[in-house]
């Protein structure tokens, strides 16, 4: 899904239960996109605005944000079964010195096989490599993994939409390639196999569903990392044999913490970020020209990588140092690209802006709205305090003129009216008593 349309059926796998939201308000202030707000004591998530990032998840101290995800029992729907770890999850176990222990104890938990997603990622890697040694793609790159990313860029930069590499994800190219093998190999039509990613955020259960850059999904589901990794670490424990089944090296699995996907390019000319809010730092110098010099840029919305996502089990950087000793006994790479960029890598359609955060589709109106919310922000303090149920004093000037808060929603407004009130019965009672 690209550009405006259907935003009003776009899908969130981020959502709220409402009895266990006390309203207050430590969502509102570190939403990217400004997509939550208090009213009546309990938050309220814009649908259009919200990237499903996952950062309400994370800071909601009474664990009134959720995240929608698959459960183990929908591979019941398949003939056909196939994992798809995303390299994140090797770094959720302790002393873990073998990919294949993870690997095949997946397949003792129900899956038929078991598909890395790092194999994928080698492929995007030198696929990319290839793409910016043609030099026909505006630099610097940005990176299209995270899918939280890329739609904060679609709804906020539409600027930098031409900068989003247009590839699919590794998740994406392991589920297609995954279906083609198994599909050979069985007989079985791609309907009848399904292929699930395990996930460490909602940003890729989103993606599943809404995918950007292709009309439909070729994974079937998401299981999240939190709820399959107590069961799989049973399954693991009572391993008898271990099946060779790994395939992927440290380019692939590098891919889970930041500044992996970079260092594959073997191009000192990238930057590394992760952290929604260092994110929007680097996008909005990106976005003033500020920065010139580099090919590449890789962002990550969660801290840390992917292994800070919050559907992980494991503290990021914990995670971060297990893989990197994981790594030392992996060689550099297994999968290669046989000749050009399979068309199947290719983003089918372009990354179009969105424009859900613009007051009017009428220039003129968008104008004269922009003059109101200049004149109602003079009556507020510009403590961006969140009192009033918005992210800033400009947000809630931005809700009143859209009719969809008032100006006395600021306490500081309303102590103003209400001693103007008083003042006035004051001299009221004043005069009647003359």
């Amino acid at each position: 899904m690209n550009g405006g349309e259907g935003l009003d059926l776009f899908f969130h796998s981020v959502t709220l239960e409402k009895d266990q939201c006390v309203g207050c308000t430590n969502c509102i202030k570190r939403c990217p996109t400004e997509a939550i707000r208090v009213r009546d004591g309990k938050a309220q998530i814009i649908s259009e605005r919200c990237i499903d990032c996952g950062e309400c998840i994370r800071v909601c101290p009474h664990h009134a944000k959720k995240t929608r995800f698959d459960h183990l029992d929908k591979l019941q729907d398949f003939e056909y079964t196939i994992a798809l770890p995303a390299p994140s999850l090797y770094g959720q176990f302790n002393n873990l010195d073998d990919i294949d222990f993870v690997l095949t104890g997946l397949k003792a938990l129900g899956f038929d096989h078991v598909f890395e997603v790092s194999r994928a990622a080698e492929l995007v890697s030198e696929a990319t490599r290839r793409l910016m040694a043609q030099g026909s793609l505006p630099r610097p790159l940005i990176s299209s993994a995270c899918p939280a990313v890329v739609r904060l860029i679609r709804v906020r930069f539409p600027d930098l939409c031409p900068h989003v590499l247009p590839l699919r994800s590794p998740m994406e190219t392991a589920a297609g390639m995954a279906k083609a093998e198994a599909a050979a190999r069985t007989g079985l039509p791609k309907e009848k196999i399904g292929c699930f990613f395990i996930t460490p955020c909602p940003a890729k259960v989103t993606d599943i569903q809404c995918p950007i850059g292709v009309e439909k999904s070729m994974v079937d589901g998401a299981l999240a990392i939190s709820e399959i990794f107590p069961i799989l670490s049973s399954k693991m424990d009572k391993l008898e044999t271990v099946e060779p089944l790994a395939k992927s090296g440290i380019i692939g699995v590098s891919w889970a913490s930041s500044g992996g996907e970079s260092a594959a390019l073997l191009n000192d000319k990238y930057l590394a970020a992760d952290g929604i809010e260092n994110v929007i730092r680097v996008l909005e110098e990106l976005e003033d020209e500020r920065i010139r010099e580099l090919d590449f840029i890789e962002l990550n919305a969660c801290s840390g990588g992917c292994v800070g996502g919050v559907l992980c089990v494991e503290n990021a950087y914990v995670a971060k140092a297990r893989l990197q000793r994981l790594r030392k006994y992996l060689p550099v790479s297994q999968n290669h690209l046989r000749a050009d960029i399979p068309q199947g890598m290719n983003w089918q359609e372009p990354l179009e802006f969105a424009p859900v955060l613009t007051l009017s589709d009428d220039l003129s109106e968008a104008m004269e709205m922009m003059m109101e919310i200049d004149n109602i922000c003079e009556k507020f303090p510009g403590l961006d305090c969140g009192a009033c149920g918005a992210p800033s004093c400009r947000s809630l000037a931005e809700d009143v003129v859209k009719g969809q808060a008032k100006e006395s929603d600021c306490v500081f407004v309303l102590r103003e009216e209400i001693r103007q009130m008083a003042d006035i019965f004051k001299n009221i009672s004043g005069e009647d008593r003359k």
